[in-house]
């Protein structure tokens, strides 16, 4: 090894580090798939957790007892997410035969133009309960095989819900917990990473639930001044979007848009496609840097890279928990390069 120069060396010593922490990387991702119904509560909770708890810290500043404050903190989470599902969804019930007919109607559209070809979308369009029809038959005769995994999520849900509240209760001993099984004399530096990474996740929910609001308002009430189906539905889904940042938006804000398409004619659709965009400019260039300024600053190409990677690893889940987990990284590799340039500046 001392006959290879020193640029040869420490390349060689880099890529012992790099293909490692890989191995270790990969190692621990597979760990997690197989053990993913106990890893994704604890990850969903601490994503709960970082959202709620400074209304938490509120109530019990208040004077409510600590068990009171975390119990009454899940009940709303589980008003809050139930009101949105039920809203969702008797909101795409009541507008579905709005939206078959205004297919229908714009094939009939399609078909005067174009003859044959629209005649066949317009066919498509008037089976289109048929069709239906006979998807829910062949999901039906599949429900025994999706009972396990609908269980599985169910009992995912529940358990993210307690930890939820323990993480609440007894987030005050996490510190001295940590620093019990930190190796040597690390105590200080892992408190640090830890409160950093937190903060980071923290900062990143609580900004991201802010925006996604404000998202939701603007773009529902635009939809309602359009008169668009749906429109309170349609605002609940860019909210749960905005959680996976650009992809998440982009999505919703187009299912919004081929709703107006359908039901309204294209004129509308281009007036609820200007909203979108609106929206979206705002939330990029106004929302975005002054709301998560003083939290996390990733770059939007690492924003991808981390939600492509997420999706590849875990689909839907994976990018939604993407982001966060980045940020939480960037957040420990921020600690530990402040600490090592004041260790090298002390010295």
């Amino acid at each position: 090894m001392h006959l290879l120069p020193l640029p040869a060396r420490r390349f060689a010593a880099w890529c012992a580090v790099v293909l490692l922490a890989s191995g270790v990387g990969y190692v621990g991702i597979r760990l997690c798939s197989e053990l993913r119904t106990a890893v994704t509560p604890v990850l969903l909770a601490l994503l709960g957790t970082a959202l709620l708890r400074p209304l938490y810290r509120r109530m019990v500043a208040a004077g409510v007892p600590r068990s009171l404050s975390a119990g009454i903190t899940c009940v709303a989470v589980v008003a809050v997410v139930g009101g949105a599902v039920y809203i969702v969804v008797a909101a795409l019930i009541d507008s579905g035969d709005q939206i078959v007919a205004a297919l229908r109607s714009a094939a009939r559209g399609v078909a005067d133009h174009f003859g044959a070809a629209g005649t066949s979308l317009d066919d498509l369009a008037s089976h289109a309960k048929e069709l239906l029809t006979k998807f829910g038959g062949t999901a039906a005769s599949n429900v025994i095989s999706g009972v396990s995994v609908v269980g599985e999520t169910i009992a995912m849900a529940v358990l993210a819900l307690l930890l939820v509240f323990f993480f609440l209760r007894d987030s005050y001993r996490a510190v001295a917990v940590l620093r019990s099984v930190a190796p040597g004399g690390s105590a200080d530096t892992l408190e640090a990473m830890a409160r950093r990474a937190f903060r980071a996740v923290e900062g990143f929910m609580r900004g991201t639930t802010f925006i996604a609001f404000i998202d939701a308002v603007c773009i529902t009430v635009g939809l309602l001044v359009l008169d668009v189906p749906g429109a309170v539905g349609l605002g609940a889904l860019v909210f749960v979007g905005a959680y996976i940042p650009y992809l998440g938006a982009f999505l919703s804000g187009a299912v919004a848009v081929l709703v107006a398409l359908a039901d309204r004619g294209f004129v509308i659709a281009l007036w609820a496609l200007g909203v979108v965009l609106a929206v979206q400019v705002l939330e990029g260039h106004v929302l975005q840097p002054v709301i998560q300024s003083r939290t996390v600053q990733m770059h939007p190409a690492v924003v991808m890279v981390a939600i492509t990677a997420g999706a590849s690893v875990a689909g839907i889940l994976g990018m939604l928990l993407a982001v966060p987990l980045t940020a939480a990284g960037f957040g420990i590799l921020h600690e530990l390069r402040t600490r090592y340039e004041t260790v090298a500046d002390g010295s």
